[in-house]
């Protein structure tokens, strides 16, 4: 997990909301894009907003930045519904298809988001990251890059000095030297001034190490939500051989994300019930693309919301057969035992200490 600054800390600690989803639906002409998302996001986290294409991901951007309104069910930010006069200055949204005037210079982009943000618009600042990007400020919009157009959309955002920053596939269209130094923007920025970021993104491998927050969409439902060390931690990647058909009993007996079976090979994502039994296989941590792809080939896998993801508002709607919620646990170390939290008061007998089998390294074996 990447090191907090003192001001990322203080926000964290303030134990703020940024985003709050209850049963939250939007239909469009026939067809759910989301339905029935209950989340929390709290404040000074940067969230990996995950999904498979039409998953509703731009859709929940949309509804969290106040564009579009809520079918059924209710979003708040910062406690406030989106489009109110309180929520509107705090929340930047940049879009997809990085919306800007193509017959402006960069001078008068930067000039009309002045213009438009007053008593919040920060313009040393939003020249400065057009400068570390060498855009000419004569430039006229239509003749940048497509890496210094997204510089330029990320300088109007942050020079708004957002509380909330809401970005749909920023880095989709950029080589890996310009997503490595977006990437560091967004760490700078938000490590700065403590501002929640959720990012939505396609490109996995890119999102480890920056986000510490994790949201997974698929089908219009949430997934998967929380701390990604709580979240990553609660799962097991097992490698092996196996005689007989399917996975080994012993495996098969936790709850399984996706298990992939190659003769007498098997890969199995497995969402950990206390400790792996040992065996002929490896245990390892996975990885944050290996859980996500996991997750996403696995249409069918439960959902999986960690406590941090509860909403706090209201009591979380339970429906048959639906576990809300995990443990916390740490990404690096044993589970808790099952008797935490709100169970026994004390252990079962034999189960007082539990082992966690790692790997050598992340994920499986080359």
């Amino acid at each position: 997990m990447r090191p907090m600054t003192r001001g990322e800390a203080a926000v964290r600690a303030s134990g703020r909301t940024a985003i709050e989803a209850i049963g939250l639906g939007r239909r469009h002409r026939r067809r759910w894009v989301l339905r029935d998302c209950t989340f929390r996001l709290p404040a000074g986290r940067i969230c990996a907003l995950v999904g498979p294409s039409g998953a509703g991901k731009s859709t929940l951007l949309s509804l969290a930045a106040g564009l579009t309104r809520p079918t059924e069910g209710s979003i708040r930010v910062r406690g406030e519904a989106p489009a109110t006069a309180q929520a509107r200055p705090v929340v930047a949204h940049l879009a997809q298809d990085k919306p800007l005037y193509r017959r402006l210079t960069v001078a008068e982009t930067l000039e009309l988001g002045r213009a438009l943000n007053p008593g919040r618009w920060n313009g040393r600042y939003a020249e400065r990251l057009v400068d570390d990007g060498e855009i000419p400020l004569g430039a006229r919009v239509a003749t940048l890059s497509g890496g210094q157009r997204t510089r330029l959309a990320l300088a109007l955002a942050f020079a708004k000095r957002p509380e909330l920053l809401l970005l749909d596939e920023p880095l989709a269209d950029l080589g890996p030297l310009v997503r490595h130094r977006i990437a560091a923007l967004l760490l700078a920025e938000a490590a700065e001034h403590g501002t929640t970021v959720v990012l939505s993104s396609d490109l996995l491998a890119e999102l480890d190490g920056v986000c510490d927050y994790l949201l997974v969409l698929r089908d219009g439902r949430v997934r998967l939500a929380g701390e990604v060390d709580d979240v990553i931690g609660a799962h097991a990647l097992v490698m092996g051989r196996h005689r007989g058909p399917g996975l080994p009993p012993e495996v098969a007996a936790h709850p399984v994300v996706e298990a992939q079976l190659s003769g007498p090979r098997f890969t199995a994502l497995v969402r950990r019930d206390g400790r792996v039994a040992a065996g002929p296989w490896e245990t390892a941590e996975p990885s944050l693309e290996e859980l996500l792809l996991g997750y996403l080939r696995a249409p069918g896998a439960p959902e999986l919301i960690a406590p941090s993801a509860e909403p706090v508002s209201a009591p979380p709607r339970r429906r048959p057969g639906h576990n809300p919620g995990i443990p916390g646990m740490p990404r690096n170390g044993p589970p808790r035992p099952a008797w935490l939290p709100g169970g026994r008061e004390s252990p079962p007998r034999g189960t007082e200490r539990t082992r966690h089998d790692h790997h050598s390294g992340k994920g499986a074996a080359a």
